[in-house]
């Protein structure tokens, strides 16, 4: 069985603490590798080598930096299948799924190319008698990283490549349930210019996490993940001085009115309900019709498209809609939370649970499961299912229908379907929700803006990627500046005004 490894200043590097954790291949059920789980003596000398080399690192110009996220882009062309491949092995997404992961973090990598336009500070000429002001955006020094599986792709890449950009060494602990990627997006930023001790990988598990919160050096964490971690990384995070950025989980309704493309609807949420087996954090789980005629017609046509999705391993190419779960323990978990949803009066249109696919039986295949007439006090409705699960909550009126995703605890994305400008425009300017989409049933902004949800799907200031990024990983340092022109003045005991 093959062992992986840390990366640390520029090395794989064999775990020290004896403690390891199982990779699966889900769509056969089977460990493939193990990764080890580092502990706080191997998280501190990844700090040190960070340390070390991020001094030099911020001294280059940020067109330099930004040279090498131009080569990087380059590369992961290049390599974008065999990064594929290794994404979907571990993770279970499809190919085309595998790419699209890469590709919306190559996309930020791109936008960080814009560095040296982004890291202009401000500057007033003649700010009072012979004084002049300016700003200067200064990297933090060492940043850190905790990544969840679902993306091991992009989000690694939403959160180093601005901080690299920014000047700053940046360590990721990764989800151990697929490191893979990870490693080899840290020996491509290698090859296109980076020095070692910039990006490292630290593979490991809550001691991993603890490390990075308790460190001093450390200067600012970001994370994707569930609520509960999100908000406890937040919490230790700010009580040690440190910037945080954490995110956690989502329950994405989209709204459906009467007016909508019932035929465009139904294309959107079986792609935004199933994708990815609904490992999203921007999965659409919640569908609210507005009448009964609009719940009708949807379930009508809905019910035979979730009957016919094609389920199988990445290696069957382009001919599978969805593949595995990432564990066995969250095959099970889903598998609990639909019988819950029947025991709790629901109505299961499709049911899922029984679906096995010849030759994969050990897989961690988990069949479409779509429900009618779910109400919010039901557990399908109020978690996070984090699997091919829909649930339809019938509606009677436009503002029964906000209302329920306004008042849900989670507020990361959300979507209207109608052809009414009016409607549209009040729920994108009224919902309490951090991503809207008017037709768009995953609203995913693109790199040059930024990503976040509200209420408790995210804790703190600033956003991912986009602008927000760049104010994250950096301080803004003001300087006031005057040159005697040889007048002589006396001491002021006033608070200095620009009169």
């Amino acid at each position: 069985m093959q062992e992986l490894t840390h990366y640390l200043n520029g090395e794989h590097v064999n775990g020290t603490s004896g403690r390891f954790a199982d990779v699966y291949n889900p769509a056969i059920g089977e460990i493939i590798s193990r990764t080890p789980l580092a502990s706080k003596a191997e998280m501190d000398q990844a700090v040190q080598y960070a340390a070390a080399a991020q001094p030099a690192w911020a001294a280059k110009n940020p067109q330099r930096r930004a040279r090498v996220m131009m080569k990087m882009v380059d590369l992961m062309h290049r390599d974008m299948d065999k990064l594929a491949e290794a994404l979907s092995r571990e993770h279970g997404k499809t190919l085309p799924d595998a790419k699209g992961d890469v590709i919306r973090g190559l996309e930020v990598v791109e936008y960080c190319i814009g560095a040296p336009q982004l890291l202009k500070g401000e500057f007033t000429d003649g700010a009072g008698p012979g004084i002049d002001m300016y700003s200067m955006k200064q990297a933090l020094g060492v940043c850190a990283g905790v990544t969840p599986f679902n993306f091991p792709a992009m989000i690694p890449m939403w959160m180093f490549a601005p901080a690299i950009a920014c000047g700053n060494a940046f360590i990721l602990k990764p989800s151990e349930r697929n490191p893979s990627v990870p490693i080899m997006l840290a020996e491509l930023m290698e090859e296109a210019g980076l020095p070692k001790g910039i990006l490292q990988i630290v593979n490991g598990d809550k001691e991993a996490v603890d490390a990075i919160i308790d460190h001093p050096e450390i200067q600012s964490i970001g994370f994707v993940g569930s609520t509960p971690i999100a908000q406890y990384i937040y919490a230790g995070g700010c009580a040690n001085g440190k910037r945080v950025q954490a995110f956690g989980g989502a329950k994405n309704h989209a709204i459906i009115m009467p007016d909508a493309d019932m035929d465009n609807v139904v294309n959107a949420l079986i792609g935004a309900g199933y994708g990815a087996a609904g490992e999203r954090c921007m999965a659409i789980s919640v569908a609210v019709p507005v009448g009964e005629d609009t719940a009708d017609r949807l379930i009508k046509a809905l019910t035979p498209r979730v009957e016919s999705l094609k389920i199988g391993p990445y290696t069957s190419g382009d001919d599978v809609d969805f593949g595995p779960v990432i564990t066995g323990a969250a095959k099970e978990k889903i598998n609990a939370l639909v019988q819950s949803g029947v025991d709790q009066g629901a109505t299961l249109a499709v049911d899922g649970r029984g679906f096995s696919l010849q030759g994969y039986e050990d897989g961690f295949f988990v069949g479409a499961s779509l429900f009618d007439n779910v109400t919010t006090d039901m557990d399908i409705y109020k978690q996070e299912i984090f699997g091919p699960v829909l649930s339809t909550v019938r509606a009677k009126t436009y503002e029964e229908a906000i209302g329920y995703a306004m008042d849900h605890e989670y507020g990361n994305g959300t979507a209207i379907f109608t052809r009414d400008g009016d409607t549209a425009r009040d729920f994108a300017s009224r919902i309490n929700v951090g991503m809207v989409g008017v037709n768009v049933p995953i609203p995913v902004p693109l790199a040059y803006h930024t990503f976040g949800g509200w209420k408790k799907s995210a804790f703190g200031d600033l956003n991912q990627h986009g602008p927000d990024a760049f104010k994250f990983y950096t301080r803004t340092k003001t300087v006031t500046s005057r040159w005697p022109s040889g007048t002589k003045e006396g001491a002021n005991f006033s608070i200095p005004t620009m009169e």
